[in-house]
């Protein structure tokens, strides 16, 4: 399975095949009574900064070619399922699903991580509670493994370029339902820890905001 689900996708290459309209779902994290994490540096919530991240990357990608649709614009709170489903009716090329994250108090980790679904088969490289990791689940994002894999890679690196920061890798779970729910292509990029005051005042700069919406497009031309 390792040699099927990552080694053969990667050894073809990152270029990926779309169609001629190249639709994209972009899923800014959390929103309206769901703020997410809360940074450490100035008490900003995860929802803002993810919304501000997916509105300056659509029009990049719009400039691409790409047709963009956000799954909020505004402070609102977005079901799970609803996000997934939205990637469905618009028959969506990549859901992307942007986040960022945090430790446990008493720990300070950094850096940028990038997680696409489990294949069926084998054990997920992170899980959490309430989440079973049942190594025999088949959902419906699991007929686009090789996808995910390339798309995951493709992101990490380009985010590794402009962050400077530590290299967390491309993770897989089975835990967020955005990620086991599309039937297309999906991923999820954790863009720093806003529990580490080092790169929770990184990710407070517009400029660097800026520069992690570009990496995401350069990704994804």
């Amino acid at each position: 399975l390792d040699i099927k689900k990552t080694l053969e996708p990667l050894s073809r290459g990152l270029t990926m095949a779309t169609s001629p309209s190249r639709v994209i779902v972009i899923d800014p994290g959390h929103g309206g009574l769901n703020p997410g994490t809360r940074s450490v540096v100035d008490g900003r919530n995860e929802k803002d900064f993810t919304l501000d991240w997916a509105k300056r990357l659509a029009p990049l990608l719009a400039q691409q070619g790409w047709q963009v649709f956000l799954t909020r614009t505004n402070d609102v709170d977005v079901s799970l399922p609803d996000r997934a489903a939205l990637a469905d009716a618009r028959h969506a090329d990549l859901f992307l699903s942007l986040h960022f994250n945090a430790a446990a108090s008493g720990s300070d980790p950094a850096g940028v991580e990038t997680y696409c679904l489990t294949p069926t088969g084998m054990a997920s490289s992170v899980t959490r509670g309430g989440y079973n990791d049942d190594v025999q689940q088949v959902f419906p994002n699991n007929a686009f493994d090789a996808e995910n894999v390339q798309y995951a890679v493709r992101l990490q690196r380009a985010l590794l370029e402009v962050s400077g920061t530590t290299d967390r890798g491309v993770r897989r779970a089975r835990y967020p339902a955005v990620l086991r729910g599309p039937n297309r292509p999906a991923v999820l990029i954790e863009g720093g820890y806003l529990s580490n005051p080092r790169e929770a005042r990184k990710i407070a700069d517009p400029a660097y905001r800026q520069k992690l919406a570009e990496a995401v497009a350069r990704a994804l031309e």
